[in-house]
């Protein structure tokens, strides 16, 4: 779905399968601060009003004064995707989306201002329920996971569980980027057996800026003619 604010004409694209329903769905235009109204009800069609914004907020939000909260299971894991009591970003169109779970706060930081370099938005996330609620309601043009994130090993980890079992014309479209003591940076096998786009060593993250751009580089250069297609056909 795209969400146009009535104030600044700016544009917002939300994946409809990430869209709350039956919910009023109250948001900041990431530009001018405006409020958006989404009427998802089910007694009315799906709607969009503008309200004028404080200038002065800085909340980029979603409010969900009376939404009810949506609860899942994923690996043992329950959680909301849509919670009363925290405000999820929108960002403008275009945005690249790049999820990093290093683990510890350090080495999360260090990944984030890396991804930055390269153009990308990053989002931490601090545990793993945190992290498949956004990725259920964002697209994430990249997804960063270090062994170890929230106790886990990449091994039996949730979030790689969710990546495998999404459909493969949405997974093609996600960067998968696993970090590991154990791994041999670039090692394409080991990609292959972690189905993952890259991996790389936590010994070398001071070279990580270099190897990612590389990686993704080579990644899109082998998806180019399957993503031409998909453009052509209309399913891009």
């Amino acid at each position: 779905m795209e969400l146009i604010c009535e104030q600044c004409k700016t544009k917002l694209n939300i994946l409809d399968e990430k869209i709350p329903k039956d919910q009023v769905v109250r948001i900041n235009c990431p530009k001018c601060k405006s409020k958006i109204t989404l009427d998802t009800r089910s007694h009315g069609s799906t709607s969009t009003v503008a309200e004028p914004g404080n200038d002065d907020s800085k909340s980029t939000g979603t409010e969900l004064g009376e939404s009810k909260r949506m609860k899942e299971t994923e690996e043992g894991y329950t959680y909301s995707d849509f919670s009363e009591d925290k405000a999820l970003d929108f960002f403008e169109e275009g945005t690249k989306l790049s999820l990093i779970m290093g683990s510890d706060s350090e080495q999360s930081r260090k990944i984030k201002s890396v991804v930055e370099e390269l153009g990308y938005k990053g989002v931490v996330t601090p545990n793993t329920r945190d992290a498949l609620g956004k990725m259920r309601f964002y697209h994430f043009d990249m997804v960063v996971l270090s062994d170890g994130f929230d106790g886990q090993p990449l091994d039996n980890s949730p979030i790689v569980n969710h990546l495998n079992r999404l459909g493969m014309p949405v997974r093609r479209r996600i960067f998968l980027a696993l970090l590991s003591e154990r791994f041999k940076s670039m090692d394409n096998m080991m990609s292959f057996a972690m189905s993952a786009n890259a991996v790389f060593s936590t010994k070398e993250l001071d070279r990580l800026g270099l190897m990612l751009r590389k990686a993704v580089t080579e990644n899109d250069k082998l998806y180019k003619v399957f993503m031409d297609t998909l453009a052509q056909l209309g399913k891009a």
